[in-house]
């Protein structure tokens, strides 16, 4: 039961990364291959660094269907662009349940190989938002990670109370499998209705250095 409600989430991460890649691709006018690429790059970046920081097979590269599966997303996230203007809503929609969806797909494989939970968390946090960075980067923007927007603390938060949940209360399994993803979806949500933001660091010199 557990095993097959994984294989859910991790389809249902794929296809959401998917998505999310395929319409930022198409906000900057990306070509159709422009935009496959750019949508399997979200969906299996944070997995690779993952599955390397393991030292384990990438999975992807075992799972053929995988491919298949970022290929038609991609098809129909452009068949759907002729439907849904709102691009920035439909983007934002996709990459926080992605986020969700694959930090509880990382967390599971730290605790599967008998890590330390931080490490278990840093897994989660690298899953979830390593495609994303990858993702911008290659779209010319400065990652989401990187900016005030509250994004990687909700993989965090999220991945605190999921070990605390498994650890500590006598939940079922899946419950907690899916408080977790609302729970870092609702963050996101919340963090960007209220504008909640990470303190910003910067120099206030402004004054020239001559060398």
């Amino acid at each position: 039961m557990h095993e097959q409600f994984n294989q859910i989430i991790e389809i249902l991460g794929t296809v959401s990364f998917a998505m999310s890649g395929s319409f930022a691709a198409m906000q900057k006018r990306l070509d159709p291959f422009g935009v496959l690429i750019i949508a399997f790059i979200t969906s299996v970046g944070g997995g690779t660094v993952r599955d390397l920081l393991l030292d384990v097979p990438v999975f992807w590269m075992h799972d053929f269907w995988m491919c298949i599966l970022i290929f038609v997303t991609s098809i129909l996230a452009m068949i759907f662009k002729s439907i849904e203007k709102k691009f920035r809503v439909t983007l934002f929609i996709f990459d926080s349940f992605g986020l969700g969806l694959f930090t509880i797909i990382g967390l599971q494989k730290g605790l599967s190989a008998e890590l330390h939970p931080v490490i278990c968390v840093t897994l989660g946090t690298i899953t979830g938002c390593f495609g994303g960075i990858i993702r911008d980067i290659l779209l010319n923007r400065i990652p989401l990670i990187f900016r005030r927007e509250i994004y990687a603390t909700a993989c965090i938060v999220g991945g605190i109370v999921f070990l605390l949940f498994i650890k500590f209360s006598s939940l079922s399994y899946t419950f907690v499998q899916v408080f977790t993803i609302l729970l870092i979806v609702g963050i996101r949500t919340l963090a960007v209705r209220f504008q909640w933001q990470m303190p910003k660091f910067y120099d206030n010199d402004n004054e020239n250095i001559q060398v």
